[in-house]
């Protein structure tokens, strides 16, 4: 008998969270309309998302594979909008990300 193939390993237990190893894959979006239009796909299908961040100097998803890996979904900002410290440094931050304002752009 024929089995689909599946992205999911019934052999092997997921990799434990606590523990040195791949903590997520990231997938690079070129523009933040791309972005919005991927996370009104998600919803639309009713998949799972773990997290959903500003960092200041990008906007990222965060959800599980089948498997369970970490996947990250994301577009960089311009540089120009990357928030700075004082003394001219990168100032990174993780604050909720406008999900409303994100999706207002999808296609």
């Amino acid at each position: 008998m024929h089995r689909p193939l599946s992205w999911i390993q019934p052999l092997f237990a997921p990799a434990p969270r606590n523990l040195p190893g791949l903590f997520h894959t990231a997938i690079l979006y070129p523009t933040r309309k791309d972005l919005a239009t991927i996370l009104k796909r998600l919803i639309e299908a009713k998949y799972p998302l773990t997290g959903a961040s500003d960092h200041g100097v990008s906007e990222a998803i965060y959800l599980d594979d089948p498997d369970g890996n970490g996947v990250e979904l994301y577009w960089d900002k311009p540089k120009e909008q990357w928030p700075l410290m004082p003394d001219g440094s990168l100032k990174m931050v993780t604050e909720q990300l406008d999900l409303e304002g994100l999706l207002s752009l999808a296609i």
